[in-house]
């Protein structure tokens, strides 16, 4: 490693929006955020991620009508061809 091109890390002290703040390692001495690990809603369980099943029950019920008559016209299909 070269000497002299890398920035020195300090110890930082970081805020955030909501008050909350910890230490880190950074070449600034103090940093603000807007939102951090404490008052983000998916970390703090206020918001739910929705349920990947239900996306593909969705389509199933939405194409269903459409894959059931493009199986019954391949059927008809079959049979007119082995009643010639």
């Amino acid at each position: 490693m070269k000497e002299k091109i890398h920035p020195e890390l300090k110890k930082a002290i970081v805020k955030c929006a909501c008050g909350h703040t910890f230490e880190t390692l950074s070449t600034k001495e103090k940093i603000s955020v807007e939102i951090c690990g404490k008052c983000h809603p998916i970390f703090t369980g206020r918001e739910k991620l929705m349920d990947a099943g239900g996306r593909v029950e969705k389509f199933e019920r939405k194409y269903a009508k459409k894959l059931s008559q493009d199986n019954k016209d391949k059927q008809d299909g079959k049979e007119k061809q082995t009643k010639k």
